[in-house]
């Protein structure tokens, strides 16, 4: 009789110990497809930089993206289908710091109204955040853009002297890219929050936004085409405009 517990006992143990084990792993796959995504995310917002800044004539002015603090880029956002308060797209934020740009944090763009430019339409949004008021603002939970920080339409083309003269006096300048159309566009009433899900995903861990946008977090391995494209298009900006 206790030899039957035994191995009763024994098969029991066998079956949760491989339960834990297939837990393990699909929880594992799972965390790895979910850090892909980010990648991805990542990639699409470095590509859509670089395409933007390479356009002639029809890209952000150069001392605008040399006196950028902050940049963020949200990509395929969709406005069609969701109602007031509802989520448009996920994007990321890089910020210069005495070590170059840091690492990326994950933020979330939505509510509001977009405005003609964007219509129904799939667009990419960039945000440039100028001053030092701009970039506090990202350390908050979540902000009101045109309440808790201002928020204008950034001007487009080399050559837009005069906006870029007011626009430099904004806390944040906002662009919205839709089937080929680059333009600043208004998002005042918007929201934009930290995403702390997607963050911790990247991450493996909870970690304060201060401490990524100050640069004392180290890129992880995944953002290197991101904070390549923000180091050349703006480090090739400032050193335009200092020449």
């Amino acid at each position: 009789m206790k030899l039957n517990e035994e191995r009763i006992l024994k098969r029991q143990l066998i079956s949760l110990t491989s339960a834990l084990i297939l837990l393990m792993t699909c929880s594992f796959a799972k965390d790895e497809s979910d850090r892909e995504k980010l990648r991805v995310r990542l990639d699409k917002a470095g590509t859509i930089l670089n395409e933007i800044t390479s356009a002639p004539d029809k890209d952000v002015p150069q001392e605008i993206l040399a006196h950028a603090q902050c940049v963020g880029v949200i990509p395929t956002m969709m406005k069609a289908g969701f109602g007031i308060g509802g989520e448009y797209g996920q994007g990321v934020v890089t910020c210069r710091s005495g070590k170059g740009w840091s690492a990326p944090a994950f933020y979330r763009l939505g509510g509001g109204t977009f405005g003609v430019q964007i219509g129904g339409q799939a667009v990419d949004v960039v945000m440039l955040f100028m001053n030092d008021h701009g970039v506090e603002s990202l350390m908050a939970h979540k902000i009101k853009l045109g309440a808790d920080a201002s928020a204008s339409a950034g001007p487009v083309g080399r050559t837009a002297a005069a906006d870029t003269n007011i626009a430099m006096h904004s806390e944040i300048l906002t662009y919205s890219r839709s089937r080929g159309l680059f333009a600043g566009v208004s998002l005042k009433g918007s929201w934009f929050e930290q995403n702390g899900g997607d963050t911790r995903t990247f991450y493996g861990r909870d970690i304060n936004f201060r401490n990524i946008l100050n640069g004392s977090v180290r890129p992880p391995s995944g953002s290197e085409q991101f904070i390549s494209a923000v180091r050349k298009d703006f480090g090739e900006a400032k050193a335009a405009v200092r020449d």
